[in-house]
């Protein structure tokens, strides 16, 4: 299943690009949050680790939306790796499941 994951840092910004794009690339499902990408707890993400099974692909707009570090990005990419997950996202044009995108975070 193809799982969407949208992110605005405050509760004025708009996530319709995003969702729009998430649309666009088939997901099934997509969890939102609306908070700094700096803050630990975030429930929308939580929730799509909690139900992320083998198989599954996360897709997300931008890097940014997932993550705000190179390090925070590399756990939760060996994360969604660890649960048999790919990830994919769309304006960087990463995408796991190449080789390209596995050497990205391998």
């Amino acid at each position: 299943m193809k799982i969407g994951y949208a992110r605005v840092s405050t509760q004025e910004q708009n996530m319709d690009l995003q969702l729009d794009a998430l649309k666009d690339a088939g997901c099934e499902q997509v969890f939102t949050d609306k908070i700094s990408g700096s803050k630990k707890k975030r429930p929308g993400l939580d929730e799509l680790k909690h139900i992320l099974r083998k198989g599954d692909k996360v897709i997300v707009w931008k890097l940014d939306r997932l993550g705000r570090s190179l390090p925070d990005l590399v756990n939760l990419v060996n994360f969604f790796d660890a649960k048999g997950a790919e990830f994919q996202s769309l304006q960087d044009r990463i995408d796991t499941s190449t080789p390209v995108g596995q050497f990205t975070f391998h």
